[in-house]
């Protein structure tokens, strides 16, 4: 990777939705070695997916909390179980398994307080393998989102 590929993927970082043609002005380059490029860095995984950002908040998941969670055992069975329970539930938006206590750590939207706490006991607290659980609120998100620092 050059600093060819490194502004191709700023400049997506920053708007997913350039034309191949755009792209290629911004980084100087005419559109056939741009879009060879564009397909090497997609081929390659640096370019995992596209996708739009949208707004939690405007769609009506203002609540957002961190649970952490600490596993009982940490047997692969136990692992995959959570893992795969965790996966299953749209309101965890983002799962984490970490070094040391806690084990987890997983960032769940929902519309509110009552949404939240409905979620935590029907779906969290009977997560397998979960020795305990704890969670904190979000207040404000000052950094979210940000591109990667090419």
């Amino acid at each position: 990777m050059d600093d060819v590929d490194r502004k191709i993927l700023a400049e997506l970082q920053q708007d997913g939705r350039l034309t191949v043609t755009e792209l290629a002005e911004r980084v100087r380059l005419s559109v056939s070695p741009c879009h060879r490029r564009l397909r090497a860095l997609e081929h390659s995984g640096a370019i995992a997916s596209y996708r739009a950002h949208l707004d939690a908040q405007a769609l009506g998941f203002g609540f957002e909390a961190l649970v952490f969670a600490t596993m009982r055992d940490a047997d692969r069975n136990t692992v995959d179980a959570f893992e795969n329970a965790v996966a299953a539930i749209p309101h965890v938006v983002q799962a984490q398994r970490l070094f040391g206590d806690p084990d987890y750590l997983l960032r769940v939207v929902t519309r509110d307080l009552h949404a939240f706490q409905q979620l935590y006991d029907d779906r969290l607290a009977t997560l397998p393998g979960v020795q305990r659980l704890s969670s904190t609120l979000v207040m404000k998100s000052v950094v979210d989102n940000r591109p990667l620092p090419l």
